[in-house]
């Protein structure tokens, strides 16, 4: 038993260095300025790079989550560290933006579409009684990685220039994700069943768990829970100008809390889910999300009211990507995790497309967050005609 717990806890070790890894994609934001001043184009253009990255990444987990449903999350996340790689080596010989949306956008995306599926599913067949913290370990892992990242990439960058700080980081990453797959196993079933204690009676597929009641309404309540925070993480440091009145250098520094509240509200949630339950959870997190969106849209912001609204909707966002894979697995069974996360992980996808179709459709930001607002309230209340799918009533 002893070595089981041991091999279970060297599981989540492997989970927060993969986490880590691909995390840093939300690092990308030091590199706009720099490629934009190397290719001699507007910032604008480089950061849409991102928004690439986000979907491709986001739309390659239902297929990559299938198949690590089928080969195992060992060799899943070996592939997408090399595609991870490969695609930060290709950076590093990059010439033209196209360059950069194809070697980052695409095989980077793939990359990390790959790696992000595998050390959820695998950690929650691991711990099934304790699916919302390790789920809340892994995912906090990925909010973090732009901290651990981010001093690496600036040193990188003021010393050895672009190319060769993409050439250090596809080398580094391809080793630490090696490593980290590597520690990636699969329990036994019978271990999976006799801890399982609230297990519900269905492992369904992919297919069959779309035709069900609770799948449309937990899908469109995820759209609307990230998309808020999606919108906020984009605009983090517009806002502070515009609307608190920082200066650019405070302003900057919301990109550090925002990875500090994220992070943390990925770990918290998580946990208090576990003890109150997930759908609970969910109706909290967008009753929070509803009043700092409120908040920001009337008050006028000051450094206080922005960081507190600020921090609330992030905190926020971290939890609604932390219990959504414990509720996938709940709602739908563990056998097939992979590939059900990965179709309901489309709705976060959509997510960072639409929310800046609202933004650009409102055309200021008080509007925006009013939208934002409604759409959070909607998620509210569909949050309530969730059902349980458990024998007990008490363990959601």
């Amino acid at each position: 038993m002893k070595q089981l717990k041991t091999k279970g806890f060297l599981v989540v070790l492997g989970a927060v260095l993969l986490q880590l890894c691909i995390g840093s994609i939300y690092s990308w934001s030091l590199f706009n300025e720099p490629i934009a001043t190397y290719l001699d184009i507007s910032k604008s253009k480089v950061v849409l790079t991102f928004s690439i990255t986000v979907f491709v990444f986001a739309f390659v987990t239902i297929f990559s989550g299938k198949l690590q449903d089928k080969i195992g999350p060992k060799t899943v996340a070996m592939i997408g560290g090399a595609f991870y790689s490969i695609g930060l080596f290709l950076c590093s010989k990059s010439t033209s933006l196209l360059d950069f949306y194809i070697y980052y956008g695409f095989v980077a995306g793939i990359g990390i579409g790959f790696v992000y599926v595998c050390p959820l599913s695998t950690c929650i067949k691991w711990f099934p009684n304790h699916k919302g913290l390790v789920t809340g370990i892994s995912v906090g892992a990925f909010g973090l990685g732009s901290l651990v990242f981010n001093p690496l990439i600036q040193a990188l960058l003021a010393s050895l220039g672009i190319s060769k700080t993409f050439l250090f980081l596809s080398i580094i990453n391809l080793v630490l994700i090696f490593i980290g797959s590597n520690l990636l196993s699969l329990p036994d079933e019978s271990l999976a069943i006799k801890n399982n204690v609230v297990a519900i009676n269905k492992n369904y597929t992919p297919m069959e768990m779309v035709k069900t009641k609770n799948f449309p309404l937990l899908w469109i309540a995820y759209l609307f829970g990230t998309m808020s925070g999606l919108l906020v993480i984009g605009l983090a440091r517009d806002i502070g100008i515009e609307l608190a009145g920082l200066s650019p250098k405070a302003a900057a520094t919301a990109v550090s809390a925002v990875a500090i509240f994220n992070a943390t509200g990925r770990l918290f949630w998580g946990t208090l889910s576990d003890k109150i339950g997930r759908i609970k959870v969910v109706t909290i997190l967008f009753g929070i999300t509803t009043i700092c969106m409120i908040l920001k849209s009337v008050l006028s912001l000051n450094i206080i009211s922005y960081f507190l609204t600020l921090g609330g909707v992030t905190f926020c966002f971290g939890g609604f990507l932390s219990v959504y894979p414990t509720i996938t697995g709940d709602f739908f069974g563990l056998k097939n995790l992979g590939s059900n996360y990965g179709l309901m992980y489309q709705a976060y996808g959509i997510a960072a497309l639409v929310g800046p179709l609202i933004s650009a459709a409102a055309g200021n930001l008080k509007l925006t967050f009013i939208i934002s607002a409604i759409l959070s309230l909607i998620g509210l209340i569909i949050s309530l005609f969730i059902k349980s799918p458990f024998r007990k009533a008490d363990s959601i």
